[in-house]
């Protein structure tokens, strides 16, 4: 009895000193991995539909239906930022870093926001051609101030993107 008590104590220190997960690859990222080259999105986007999605109550905002607009801009080392402009409140901008990791068991692109480094989106919905974009989320990747009073909120995602 001593030695199991011995071995779980030993399990239980390692846990805590490696930090064990239950899936330690979604913490791995990678340029490579995923359906598509992230390269391949190089370009302007526009957003032909951006639909957030409150998740605590299902409320949708989409800003381009509304007379606002979203544009995305992917560089060739995956550097991105999207351009929000809502029609009722100023236009802001959001860039980070795109890469290919796991969520949940699925491959998702990731992305790695410059306002916070130590956070991640993951994007199970992605599926490019070479005239549009459409990426998606229901893992509250996403944040959108849906009353306008200056605080964000947790939200899903739903863009539809042509190249321009």
């Amino acid at each position: 009895m001593k030695n199991v008590k011995s071995i779980l104590l030993v399990a239980l220190i390692t846990c805590l000193t490696f930090s064990c997960d239950e899936d330690d690859s979604e913490s791995e990222l990678s340029s490579e991995g995923g359906p598509f080259e992230i390269s391949e999105l190089a370009g302007n986007w526009e957003a032909t539909s951006a639909i957030f999605v409150r998740v605590s109550d299902n409320l949708f905002v989409d800003i381009v239906t509304d007379g606002g607009s979203l544009s995305l801009i992917v560089q060739s080392n995956r550097r991105c930022t999207f351009t929000v402009d809502p029609v009722d409140r100023a236009a802001y901008t959001v860039s980070g870093e795109m890469f290919w990791g796991n969520f949940e068991g699925d491959t998702a692109l990731a992305i790695v926001f410059d306002d916070s480094p130590d956070d991640r989106s993951y994007f199970r919905s992605h599926e490019l051609t070479d005239t549009t974009f459409d990426l998606g989320c229901t893992s509250e990747c996403g944040e959108y101030d849906f009353n306008n009073n200056g605080t964000a909120e947790t939200a899903d995602l739903s863009f539809f993107f042509v190249r321009i």
